[in-house]
């Protein structure tokens, strides 16, 4: 390499430190090589090196997003069991995971069924990971958690700024809503919470209770209402009324491989 080629390598790579292009510093070489053997016109070769930085931006970002979002590690969109869940058809979750028809007008996703029939795994892994993936902003959290960190806000004079902050993500999973305890200073910053998002921002929330039991997360009927009707305004409501899959699982290991179902008395399954 000449000297002066040399000088140019080393003021190149400055000027794409100062415009942050780390994917072209890396690469250009090679294809400049590859440009000069075959003869591509020069937008050829710029069209090629700005593609491979669009590329590797998106994949940091798609990294930086599954970090923030702090999705439970162990669920997945393959492990998923469809079958399990009949009134749920993976073209319709795909639908969801796309995020274009609702996401972008403030809609929500309501996800109702007993414990261990899989919302938190839909919520996490089926639709918050697929939508991360198209590019969408996503936080999951137990609902007391946030809660929890909403009245440390609120008592620190923040609550506003910290409801703010969430407007950052374009869909929040608030996951076992029913959990939260019936407490005016609890129900209170989750109300302002969904009031807050409501036709701005979407929330994904998981709840073992139907509607006609959260008098027993919000004190004040006319409160509880007002928090239903927000959440329900533009709403897409799924209920998962399926046997619990945990306790499937812990049925079938009791009854060990090759064991018939019909092996299983109450009183096997009492003990």
């Amino acid at each position: 390499m000449s000297v002066a080629n040399t000088v140019d390598t080393a003021r190149l790579n400055l000027l794409l430190n100062e415009l942050r292009l780390p994917a072209i510093k890396v690469l250009w070489a090679q294809f400049a090589e590859q440009s000069d053997k075959e003869g591509w016109p020069a937008a050829r070769f710029l069209a090629t090196i700005a593609e491979h930085e669009i590329a590797e931006r998106g994949r940091r970002r798609t990294e930086r997003h599954l970090v923030e979002a702090r999705l439970p590690a162990e669920k997945t969109f393959d492990s998923f069991d469809f079958e399990a869940v009949p009134m749920i058809s993976k073209a319709q979750v795909m639908a969801l995971a796309a995020g274009d028809s609702w996401l972008g007008k403030g809609a929500n996703l309501l996800l109702f069924g007993p414990p261990g029939g899989g919302k938190s795994h839909l919520a996490a892994a089926a639709i918050g990971l697929a939508l991360i993936e198209n590019g969408w902003r996503v936080f999951f959290t137990r609902t007391t958690d946030l809660v929890q960190k909403l009245q440390v806000a609120r008592r620190e004079l923040n609550l506003e700024a910290a409801i703010n902050r969430l407007d950052r993500f374009d869909l929040l999973i608030l996951d076992d809503l029913a959990y939260v305890t019936k407490d005016q200073a609890e129900t209170s910053v989750l109300f302002e919470l969904i009031s807050s998002r409501y036709e701005r921002r979407s929330m994904l929330i998981t709840a073992n209770q139907p509607f006609g039991e959260w008098n027993k997360v919000f004190p004040d009927p006319a409160m509880t209402l007002a928090a239903i009707d927000r959440l329900v305004h533009h709403a897409t409501i799924v209920e998962m009324n399926v046997e619990s899959y945990r306790r499937r699982t812990a049925l079938d290991r009791k009854r060990g491989p090759g064991r018939p179902p019909a092996h299983a008395t109450p009183k096997t399954l009492a003990d």
